[in-house]
């Protein structure tokens, strides 16, 4: 041995072990480090000659100091085979004894366990990643903020915790609304008068912030409100995750394990991360679509046919069916404006906007609150709907309606009518025994030129008679036998005839149910239909036993 040299170690074997392809490690039988292989840098970084193996690997220090303290000679080198973990990754370590008294330990990977660890890894993020694609559906299959919230704790309890609570944003008082589950999936709700702020990192959560580190939650401090009733034994770890929203905070998921398991890791939180984006997204969409609902229905309630009655002593009934079976307005309409006494004349408006569809119910929602308005001038039709062409033709729209008004009065024990057609099929009146008459009207669209021009015709109702006003969608649904042929202005008539005597809602259920026994489930315009119905208890004379009307040019 010369100078320089690690001792007992021949320097011309120096650059033979720094060559060894396996990281070795030569080691003195005092455990004093002499020679590390060049391959051994990358396992052990911050070993080098001189340095103790017991401050580089405990596992290892303890099989070489059995073997080192064996007497000469009695040491099977080759059964000494030991196992231990090196910068994160397992190795077995084969041990070699030189003639010089050393140990050669050279160290090799287990890739068997590497495979084996590589496996567990892939199937665990198999399943989540399949847990995740299950939350995202059914989640995404509710728009019901409740029922949203109760699937979110039910899936949250069986596949991240041993019980979940979701907390969400107080309402217009102090009550947060608490849902929770345990395992066996049963989900409890209530409201609590509870402080969030005094639990580590909920408010935070219920503001959007970025969720607090479960090690930072003493498991001690969370209030009962917060643990399901069914949750036996202390908490041992609490995760608490914002439910992210568009914009604003959908909620907080806390999530709890029982003290005996262990806490959660890194890793458990990501993953739960993960999962409360997807029950934030989902949550977020169910209440825009409840708030976007509730707009909708708000709006919807003046677009909607108003709901017809019985006044002083006349029937009113009135039916719609839309285009389409999911609408619920279109382009058809009628309309009812009362009036205080029954010598006033109470004005029944029917109408049908050229289009369908949501379009065309703002566009009858427009003509609706201009009739309105125009109400108090409807001892003229037509200066009435002179006045609503003017507004139709200056509003920045093409589209055209056909209207039909009629001005209703119980007078000297008669039930007046006066009917206005513009550009709308004129209505028909059924007369006691079954006859059908056609009322003499007509007029120019509305909406359409710069003048109309209209006809209005006045006559009366006997007891029990009915006046009925309908849309082109009665005569021009296609249907029958082959498909294609028209309802038909005799066809209604026919099935008016057979109505003679019936309340005004009978006759409209009627002829609703024939247009729709006609059309069957083909495609069809808009439907509307109200009768107007006298009282049976009127005793009128007739003019000439038959016709009791005359037309004003």
């Amino acid at each position: 041995m010369h100078d320089g040299a690690p001792i007992g170690v021949e320097p011309e074997l120096d650059a033979l072990w720094a060559s060894v392809p396996c990281p070795t490690l030569v080691v003195d039988r005092a455990g004093i480090v002499r020679t590390v292989s060049a391959s051994a840098e990358a396992v052990l970084p911050n070993t080098s000659p001189g340095a103790r193996l017991q401050d580089t690997a405990d596992w290892l220090w303890q099989a070489h100091d059995r073997l080192a303290g064996a007497p000469p000679g009695t040491a099977d080198t080759e059964a000494v085979v030991v196992s231990g973990s090196l910068a994160g990754r397992k190795f077995d370590a084969h041990a070699a004894v030189l003639p010089s008294g050393e140990v050669v330990w050279s160290l090799v990977e287990d890739t068997g366990q590497l495979l084996r660890d590589a496996q567990r890894a892939l199937a665990r993020e198999q399943e989540r990643t399949a847990f995740l694609l299950e939350a995202s559906s059914v989640l995404t299959a509710s728009l019901n903020v409740d029922r949203c919230r109760e699937a979110t704790v039910q899936m949250a309890a069986r596949h991240l915790a041993d019980a979940a609570v979701l907390v969400a944003p107080a309402g217009r008082g102090r009550r947060l609304p608490v849902f929770s589950s345990f395992v066996d999936g049963a989900v409890e709700q209530c409201s609590v008068d509870a402080d969030p702020a005094t639990v580590a990192g909920l408010s935070e959560a219920l503001h959007g912030s970025p969720p607090v580190s479960s090690g930072w939650i003493d498991p001690t401090s969370v209030p009962e409100w917060l643990v399901p009733q069914n949750f036996s034994g202390p908490v041992g770890s609490v995760m608490i995750m914002t439910l992210p929203g568009h914009g604003v905070s959908a909620g907080a998921l806390v999530l709890l394990r029982h003290a005996d398991r262990p806490g959660f890791s890194e890793d458990d939180e990501m993953f739960a991360r993960q999962f409360s984006a997807r029950a934030g997204a989902a949550l977020s969409a169910a209440r825009l679509y409840a708030e976007q609902a509730a707009i909708t229905r708000t709006l919807m309630r003046d677009l909607l046919p108003p709901p017809l009655h019985g006044l002083h002593g006349i029937e009113y009934a009135g039916g719609y069916r839309a285009s389409k079976d999911h609408e619920v307005v279109g382009g058809d309409f009628y309309d009812f404006h009362p009036a205080a006494t029954p010598e006033d004349e109470t004005l029944v408006v029917l109408g049908d906007v050229c289009g369908k569809g949501l379009e065309a119910a703002v566009m009858t929602g427009k003509i609706r609150n201009t009739l309105q308005a125009l109400t108090p001038l409807a001892a003229s039709h037509e200066g009435v709907l002179t006045l609503l062409n003017r507004a139709m033709l200056s509003d920045d729209h093409t589209r055209f309606a056909t209207l039909v008004l009629a001005s209703v009065a119980y007078r000297d024990g008669e039930v007046t009518l006066r009917l206005t057609s513009a550009g709308h099929p004129p209505p028909l009146i059924l007369r006691d025994g079954g006859h059908v008459e056609e009322a003499d009207t007509r007029g120019t669209l509305v909406g359409a030129l710069p003048q109309i021009r209209v006809q209005t015709f006045e006559t009366s109702l006997a007891p029990g008679e009915t006046c009925v006003l309908y849309t082109d969608g009665v005569t021009e649904a296609r249907g029958g036998p082959l498909g294609g042929d028209f309802f038909g202005d005799q066809r209604l008539a026919d099935a008016l005839a057979q109505c003679a005597g019936m309340p005004a809602e009978a006759v409209v259920e009627r002829v609703l149910m024939l247009t729709a026994q006609w059309v069957g489930f083909r495609a069809h315009d808009d439907i509307a239909v109200v009768a107007i119905t006298a009282p049976r208890r009127t005793h009128l004379s007739a003019v000439d036993g038959h016709t009791r009307g005359r037309y004003i040019a």
